[in-house]
């Protein structure tokens, strides 16, 4: 993964969940495509879904339960996981997590 991102415009609104132990910021590449950079702090969170969601963990590790999982499963700094657009997903962490979710608009997967 790439150390730095050129070329974006920042939202200067942050997004703040969970009582403020997830928080994001919302930034737009030249060609409109959005993503975000966020933190998570350790405790267990249920995030809705709307647009696709590539998330890759920049620090930390978590485990998550994706759409279809019974159980949930391992991701550490490096590793991306994939959800689905109109669905759920849970995320636990026991430490602080940095992420970048980028949105894949009007995808059904």
């Amino acid at each position: 993964m790439e150390k730095q991102i050129e070329n974006v415009t920042a939202a200067l609104k942050s997004n703040i969940y969970f009582d403020g132990k997830v928080t994001s910021r919302t930034f737009y590449k030249e060609n409109g495509d959005r993503f975000t950079l966020g933190v998570i702090t350790p405790g267990t969170y249920k995030f809705d879904v709307g647009d696709k969601e590539i998330v890759n963990l920049i620090s930390g590790t978590a485990e998550i339960c994706l759409p279809g999982d019974e159980d949930f499963h391992q991701v550490s700094e490096g590793e991306t996981f994939v959800v689905p657009s109109q669905s759920d997903y849970e995320i636990r962490t026991y430490g602080v997590v940095e992420y970048l979710c980028d949105y894949i608009l009007g995808m059904n997967s």
